[in-house]
């Protein structure tokens, strides 16, 4: 038996016992904890998107059944993109992962960590906070943004550390260098744990040998946490084993072989918040162990793409519901269609829009402004006005014309 499965019981009996949508979800196919024994059991409870956790927190606010305390025992409640309510108590998975990859990261006693993860109602920012402190470091809450702030900080304050993601570090660097001739000698960054986007191999190569950086990439999500992560570069992230990992058959949600691409679905050994087969949305090809060798940990997934059409922009999932939502708020748009496109470091989103003739044009961009991020969390880049020719409405609401390189 697996370190995984001794611990894979015991869960499943407490959310079935506690967790009122797990014991719906096991009583809508007739299985019972005793039926889930070994990992390959876990086949026979169904998957539950995102998607599908959002409806269940809608119809029975506001965890959709899911806890399995009374509500006074968390510690905190976020809200990620979805929008998905998060509980988490004294113990939290998610921190368990953050804590695994800061460990595998080389983070540390006497690290003083420029942290850009945001803080406000999403996970991240808190959970590195409170993870690095425990581990004896010092943090510097950045959060998100003002990037000559967090360039004199990280050279004033002798920052060792960085966590966020991998563009606003490049961001960072480039504004570094233009306003520091010295900067080699004053740069004391030497260790980067990124995540929340993409890191290309012509950036991870930036980062290694023009400014000497140990980087460390890791992949999860808001709900989850860390599941995989990668320090040597390639497309190859290792799993963690904080979390029972999958990679399934969308449709059947049956594991697929290696070599195969399917879903990443995990089950999280939270008490206070057990989410059990909980799919990602990110599609991912399981890399086949050494031979004789099973441990999850010796396993690896490349993630080549998403299952639904949320689009990742600036490390926060972007829905087409949630930008048709925050475009409905505003009166005076006939059309519109949004276009993420990196042309360099960074994500750039833009929206095309088709104004109504009496329309002000002028208040309306302020107003667009202010609801997409207000609903989405995103800072649009531009506002483009177009005639309804220039948007192909079958192409999807959100185009992602990016490519990594």
């Amino acid at each position: 038996m697996t370190s995984l499965e001794s611990r894979l019981q015991p869960i499943i009996r407490h959310a079935y016992t506690h967790a009122p949508a797990v014991r719906a979800l096991f009583d809508q196919v007739g299985l019972t904890p005793d039926d889930i024994r070994t990992l390959a059991d876990l086949d026979r409870i169904p998957v539950t998107s995102k998607d599908r956790l959002a409806e269940l927190q809608a119809a029975a606010p506001p965890f959709g059944g899911f806890l399995a305390v009374p509500l006074e025992h968390l510690r905190h409640i976020f809200l990620s993109p979805g929008p998905l309510y998060e509980a988490h108590g004294a113990h939290s998975a998610v921190v368990d992962s953050v804590r695994a990859a800061l460990a595998i990261a080389g983070f540390g006693a006497g690290d003083i960590v420029l942290n850009t993860f945001g803080y406000h109602l999403i996970p991240t920012g808190l959970m590195f906070d409170e993870t690095l402190r425990e581990q004896g470091a010092t943090v510097i809450p950045a959060g998100v943004g003002n990037a000559e702030l967090q360039v004199k900080m990280m050279l004033d304050l002798g920052v060792t550390g960085y966590v966020g993601t991998p563009s606003w570090l490049m961001t960072l660097l480039q504004k570094a260098e233009e306003r520091t001739p010295d900067l080699a000698q004053r740069l004391r960054l030497r260790k980067a744990l990124v995540s929340a986007e993409p890191l290309p191999p012509a950036m991870r190569q930036v980062f290694v040998e023009r400014y000497g950086l140990q980087v460390t990439n890791a992949y999860g999500t808001a709900e989850l946490g860390f599941l995989a992560y990668n320090t040597e570069g390639g497309l190859a992230m290792r799993l963690l084993e904080t979390s029972i990992i999958q990679v399934v058959n969308p449709e059947t949600g049956q594991t697929v072989a290696p070599g195969e691409t399917g879903e990443v679905v995990a089950t999280t050994f939270d008490e206070v918040y057990p989410l059990i087969r909980l799919g990602t949305g990110d599609l991912a090809i399981l890399v086949d162990p050494a031979p004789g060798r099973s441990r999850q940990s010796e396993r690896a997934i490349i993630l080549v793409g998403r299952v639904g059409d949320a689009v990742k922009v600036r490390g926060m999932f972007v829905h087409p519901n949630q930008l048709r939502y925050a475009v409905s708020q505003v009166p005076g748009v006939s059309r519109f269609q949004a276009i993420v496109t990196r042309p360099e470091y960074r994500d750039e989103f833009t929206l095309r829009v088709v104004a109504a003739a009496e329309a002000d044009r002028q208040g309306l961009e302020q107003a667009l402004h202010q609801a997409v991020q207000a609903s989405c969390r995103v800072r649009l880049d531009r506002i483009e006005w177009v005639t309804p020719e220039v948007i192909d409405e079958k192409a999807g609401l959100i185009l992602d014309r990016r490519t990594w390189t």
